[in-house]
């Protein structure tokens, strides 16, 4: 069976757990307010779209393709973007939920997490070269045999990175953020 190709069309309020989102390839659309919490993009192809205010949560991504997607304020709780097409693998993310989600292994060099809940997430063994974490929330996010080097957490709060188990070169940080590479000593840094 062919699969679609859809271009230039804005979809709004659209709940796709009701009426699931046709398989196909989607160039240079708009997901504004849609739902699709728990729904199967398994095999989609987006390209240059935008996701505003979506619930993405718990969909299935086994080989979705994400090519300069931006997602902004969306509701994207556990998803597994380890799964995705690797090829092109490109996003932005702007006052997302990202809470329980998986990384693992995913090579998005340059990404930019802006404003975002990444509580939880698994970054190990991914490789996050030249990504910005820019006021992000990054409670217990496992950061293990990840690539950091010129990653930018300038602004991101609540990390724990052991510097012996990640690669940091030349990843910047502020002042008051480097306890969060110190946490594996156990030792009390006052201000």
């Amino acid at each position: 069976m062919p699969q679609t190709y859809t271009q230039n069309k804005t979809f709004t309020k659209t709940d796709f757990t009701k009426i699931p989102l046709t398989k196909g390839e989607y160039e240079n659309c708009m997901f504004d307010n849609c739902n699709f919490s728990e729904t199967d993009l398994s095999g989609c192809a987006f390209t240059d779209c935008v996701f505003t205010a979506c619930n993405v949560s718990l969909a299935k991504f086994h080989k979705t393709a994400f090519r300069d997607v931006q997602f902004n304020g969306c509701k994207m709780l556990g998803l597994r973007f380890d799964t995705c097409n690797e090829f092109g693998l490109l996003f932005s993310f702007d006052a997302c939920q990202l809470n329980h989600s998986s990384f693992y292994k995913t090579k998005i060099k340059k990404t930019t997490f802006k404003n975002s809940q990444l509580q939880e997430c698994d970054f190990a063994e991914s490789d996050l070269t030249s990504t910005v974490f820019d006021n992000c929330n990054l409670a217990q996010a496992i950061f293990e045999h990840t690539i950091l080097e010129k990653a930018d957490f300038r602004t991101a709060y609540n990390y724990s990175i052991d510097p012996e188990s990640n690669r940091i070169k030349k990843a910047r940080f502020s002042m008051w953020g480097v306890a969060g590479l110190l946490e594996k000593y156990d030792i009390e840094i006052e201000k």
